[in-house]
């Protein structure tokens, strides 16, 4: 009897059998290996992701045109700034490098850092085949040649006087000045006779954009003939949207259709304004006699699809581009040239062939953001 109720209480104390605790025990350790094994395939799926969708990030950046999304916002204002981008494509690749000292997480940062590496590369390749570090001098200028100056001048930041010395020394047939007055495109063409460069001043304006953007001025040399602007850029009927562009036309001989340049900033509100803005300058170059010159807001990234027989805008080429210096950035002051935005360009048709090219990168405290462009073009027979 003291043996059974020994056995009793000792049932009654234990709260499992033995049998039953044991089998327990084993299932919890036999699942250990099993749930490790399923976090590692959880976390090496995540990295994949992760590194596909960087990949795709990469590529949009790279080569948006392909995607179709060079005149979307975002991507558009990010492709603007190649320079930026690989040299962080650059940066990331060091960065990612560094990381796989870490050993859990090696392959994913090994992995990323690949990306980065090929679109740093990429990048890099057509920032040189658009003239990498560009030029610093032109050619010697011929008889026949015509030298184009462009400069967006933010309107009274620039001396009338600064622009007109540095159209005079660049010898400029042409210089188109976005942001700028009729009324200070008449005191740097009188400023450039008084220095033996005489210069025909003409202008469209939008009375109701703000301040000096609502004008864009253009001077042209006499040598090159009488010009008139037409009416459809003064009165505004067939113009770019909110900045206006002038167009003038030979009133005497057979020179060249010359336009000076204005497309709307791709603002996230004015999207839509600076996509018609760029199809409408394409429109203008529309014969072989046409060159083109101002601010376009937008580089030839955003432009792909724009271009007619062969062409970088209708059938415009980018002279900067042709002579080597299309990779450096006019705007803004603020960046070195090579990180900086080419937004400003001197384009033309198939009559004429860019022999040279010169970004000034001396005036950054002028007080314009932008930098002047001037390009040399020759007649082609």
């Amino acid at each position: 009897m003291e043996m059974q109720i020994a056995r009793s209480v000792e049932a009654t104390l234990s709260p499992h059998p033995p049998s039953v605790a044991s089998a327990t025990c084993g299932a919890v350790l036999t699942d250990l290996p099993d749930c490790s094994h399923r976090v590692a395939v959880v976390l090496r799926l995540t990295g994949i992701l992760l590194t596909v969708l960087c990949a795709i990030a990469a590529a949009v950046l790279t080569w948006p045109a392909f995607f179709r999304l060079e005149r979307v916002y975002p991507i558009a204002q990010l492709v603007s700034f190649r320079g930026v981008l690989a040299a962080a494509f650059a940066i990331a690749v060091v960065v990612g490098l560094l990381l796989a000292l870490i050993r859990p997480i090696r392959a994913l940062a090994l992995s990323l850092a690949a990306v980065a590496a090929v679109a740093a590369i990429a990048n890099g390749a057509i920032l040189v085949g658009r003239g990498g570090l560009g030029t610093d001098a032109l050619p010697a200028k011929t008889e026949s040649a015509v030298r184009v100056m462009t400069w967006n001048t933010a309107g009274p930041a620039t001396p009338p006087e600064t622009i007109a010395k540095i159209a005079v020394a660049m010898d400029a047939d042409i210089v188109a000045l976005p942001e700028t007055t009729i009324e200070t495109g008449e005191r740097v063409a009188i400023a450039m006779r008084d220095l033996g460069h005489r210069m025909w001043a003409h202008h469209a304006e939008d009375p109701s954009t703000e301040w000096d953007a609502g004008s864009t001025t253009l001077l042209i040399s006499p040598d090159l003939g009488d010009y008139a602007v037409i009416e459809s850029s003064i009165d505004g009927t067939s113009n770019t949207s909110t900045v206006p562009s002038a167009v003038a036309m030979p009133t005497d001989g057979d020179g060249p259709i010359v336009v000076a340049a204005h497309a709307v900033a791709p603002r996230q509100s004015y999207m839509q304004e600076w996509r018609d803005d760029l199809r409408w300058l394409a429109d203008q170059c529309a014969t072989a006699n046409v060159i083109m010159a101002g601010d376009f807001n937008a580089t030839v990234d955003h432009m792909d699809g724009l271009g007619a027989g062969g062409g970088t805008l209708g059938l415009c080429r980018d002279a900067a581009i042709e002579s080597g210096n299309g990779a450096i950035g006019t705007w803004s002051v603020a960046y070195p040239p090579v990180l900086g935005t080419p937004i400003d360009h001197v384009m033309a048709t198939s009559g004429w062939k860019a022999t040279g090219s010169l970004v000034l990168r001396s005036l950054d405290d002028s007080g314009s953001d932008h930098r002047p462009l001037i390009v040399q073009l020759e007649p082609v027979d």
